[in-house]
């Protein structure tokens, strides 16, 4: 699957897979797609020293174990995904939260920084800003509220000062890596605004977890992109349990 566009410069896209066990890998030379699944129903099975009979009679046993235990039965362990993701440094500090992810980001220490800066949509801001006060939302409020001093030339104008902010702390970063500031001391005027990479890998037990936090409306805009992507590969790579996953989250 190609990289999926999300925010104005960042993306994710699927590395890997697992899940096949046993019989869900396909013959050497076949054309047929590898089913991720087989193997939550193998796990499912271990149990009775059983084995994968077929969608027609286990995709009923992939239900029952899907809904016995709220999205928290074990054999969901044994598939999951790898996937790479480029977004905001402020984007992953809420992302890394999610502990039982295992992650590997992109270091500055060894390599330059490219020159990436998360820039918002005016519209956007505007009608965040606004919904903030109408929903008493105090994450997302500013520090006064929308009556007092938010309005569009507001919002214009701290938009040119984020750019000015972005491009003085790109000359600072290029200026100091010229003069010789090693890497790993030269990245400390960077803002969270700038975009960095990372490979996050996980069982597909977590990834709904993941998805059931950040696809609400209460997460913050920008990680919410983020997993609207993710969301997509997980119903791309095990759309069996994605369909009992999204009729549980939107309802049916």
């Amino acid at each position: 699957m190609s990289k999926i566009k999300v925010l104005d410069q960042g993306y994710v896209k699927l590395i890997e897979a697992w899940g096949t066990g046993e019989a869900g890998e396909p013959e050497a030379g076949s054309l047929q797609f590898p089913d991720f699944e087989v193997g939550i129903i193998e796990a499912a099975r271990q149990s009775t020293q059983g084995s994968f009979r077929g969608w027609d009679t286990d995709e009923k046993l992939l239900a029952t174990i899907f809904h016995h235990q709220e999205n928290q039965s074990t054999p969901f362990e044994a598939a999951g995904m790898t996937i790479e993701v480029e977004a905001p440094i402020f984007v992953f500090r809420e992302w890394h939260r999610h502990r039982t992810q295992s992650y590997n980001e992109a270091s500055a220490r060894y390599r330059p920084l490219e020159p990436k800066y998360y820039k918002p949509e005016r519209d956007n801001v505007i009608e965040r800003g606004k919904k903030a006060v109408d929903d008493r939302n105090k994450q997302a409020q500013a520090k006064v509220g929308y009556q007092d001093t938010f309005d569009t030339p507001a919002v214009t104008g701290w938009l040119m000062m984020v750019e000015d902010l972005y491009k003085q702390a790109e000359k600072v970063y290029e200026w100091a890596l010229e003069k010789g500031i090693p890497k790993e001391l030269a990245r400390i005027t960077m803002p969270v605004g700038h975009y960095s990479c990372m490979r996050a890998s996980a069982n597909l037990r977590n990834w709904l977890a993941f998805l059931t936090l950040r696809l609400d409306e209460k997460a913050q805009w920008e990680i919410r992109q983020y997993a609207h992507a993710v969301e997509v590969l997980v119903k791309h790579t095990f759309p069996r349990t994605y369909k009992l996953f999204a009729d549980k989250l939107y309802g049916g």
